[in-house]
């Protein structure tokens, strides 16, 4: 027996266009403004926090990939870049020669610190100067309604 196919009311495709639309618009702002300041894409910045944020400042490719905000295509040539403008090293993972961890450098901690000087007020600008504290608090409350369980 065919299970029946429900259609989203108009509701809820006016808000899926619109969510995708303004992801698109705000990180294309954000992006832009980061560029213009000289630096590297968001990726870089996702990859840089991810592992400032561990206490020991190492992680595996697999927890950085769990954890990074922006989709990443191609982890390893990322990581590749990062290793080779001296952000990141990579150190063998302790018991295990075939794994690696990937641990920031003071040079990426010091890169993550400049970026953020951009990326933080272009937040600001983007998402705060569009919507109250009330709004921007209601907005991630619901959208962490559409987020999976273990993210809340």
């Amino acid at each position: 027996m065919a299970q029946e196919v429900q259609e989203p009311s108009d509701a809820v495709t006016d808000a899926w266009v619109r969510l995708i639309r303004a992801q698109r618009e705000v990180v294309g702002r954000i992006e832009a403004d980061m560029k213009g300041a000289g630096f590297p894409p968001l990726t870089w910045y996702d990859v840089l926090l991810h592992l400032k944020r561990r206490p020991d400042g190492r992680a595996s490719p697999r927890e950085i990939e769990d954890a990074v905000l922006f989709e990443q295509y191609n982890l390893s040539r990322l990581l590749d870049r990062l290793e080779t403008d001296g952000l990141v090293r990579r150190i063998p993972f302790p018991g295990d020669r075939r794994r690696q961890l990937v641990e920031i450098t003071e040079e990426g901690r010091a890169l993550q610190r400049r970026m953020w000087g951009v990326y933080g007020p272009a937040i600001s600008r983007s998402v705060g100067g569009k919507l109250s504290e009330g709004e921007a608090e209601q907005l991630a409350a619901l959208l962490l309604k559409l987020m999976p369980s273990e993210h809340t």
